[in-house]
């Protein structure tokens, strides 16, 4: 039987990749963020304005960003992963969106006070460069995974790995935005299950967030992957932590 297991997790770590930020391969096999205490799109939507200049950093494929339907000749976007940089080339440019591949988030090419609202889910940024290409009274509006995110799947696989990032916290982060001149308008942060159905498709999870699970592979991770089948087995599910935080912070 572990054979045939062990077959089809390789199967799934074989094809563990994403184009833009799409969860789709693993869609009903997993669930996370079902019950956040706030809609990151509601909030967006609730100060977004037809005749703001927006701008979306690390905008992953451009969904969320084409989601908002927002004027293309008043939408800029950046992306740093190279593969979600093709794929933006081929979807945003044709739109006339002002698209730029930029990692190099303490000098972005964009000139002084030059967006009414950014925005940034999940993505990389620096404060002192938003307040500098932010409009005065313009808006920064971003949803960020925390330090403590998926740490006991990390355990359960990994044991002993170290949190990738440090600080990335409510209190913390709200700090450095006022210690920047920024006023916090909303904040919010939680902590909320995220449940594999499958083991096949904790693979793939690891693999891909590879940032949180470093050098995961089936091979040198098989014995905890069976502890994990079996956990999946009495339990009926394979059970974690994400933290996200939420800040609305105004130039």
């Amino acid at each position: 039987m572990q054979s045939k297991e062990k077959d089809y997790w390789e199967s799934e770590e074989a094809v563990a990749q994403i184009h833009g930020w799409n969860f789709s391969h693993i869609h009903g096999r997993y669930t996370e963020e079902s019950d956040l205490p706030w809609s990151y799109e509601n909030i967006v939507r609730s100060y977004l304005k037809g005749t703001d200049t927006l701008l979306d950093i690390d905008t992953g494929g451009g969904e969320f960003l084409l989601s908002l339907n927002h004027p293309y000749n008043r939408t800029s976007a950046t992306e740093a992963y190279p593969p979600n940089v093709k794929l933006c080339e081929n979807v945003l440019l044709p739109l006339e969106i002002n698209f730029h591949e930029a990692g190099n988030y303490a000098s972005l090419p964009f000139d002084d006070s030059a967006f009414d609202i950014i925005i940034n889910r999940h993505g990389n940024f620096e404060v002192s460069e938003l307040y500098r290409i932010l409009k005065p009274g313009g808006l920064f509006i971003t949803e960020q995974v925390g330090e403590d995110n998926d740490r006991e799947l990390v355990e359960l696989l990994l044991p002993g790995t170290p949190k990738p990032y440090h600080g990335l916290n409510l209190t913390e982060q709200s700090k450095k935005f006022c210690d920047n001149g920024f006023t916090i308008l909303t904040s919010d942060e939680a902590f909320r299950p995220i449940r594999f159905f499958d083991v096949g498709a904790l693979v793939w999870f690891a693999k891909i967030i590879e940032w949180e699970f470093p050098h995961f592979s089936v091979e040198t991770c098989f014995e905890r992957l069976v502890q994990a089948q079996q956990i999946l087995d009495t339990t009926g599910s394979i059970d974690g932590t994400i933290h996200r935080y939420l800040i609305v912070a105004q130039k």
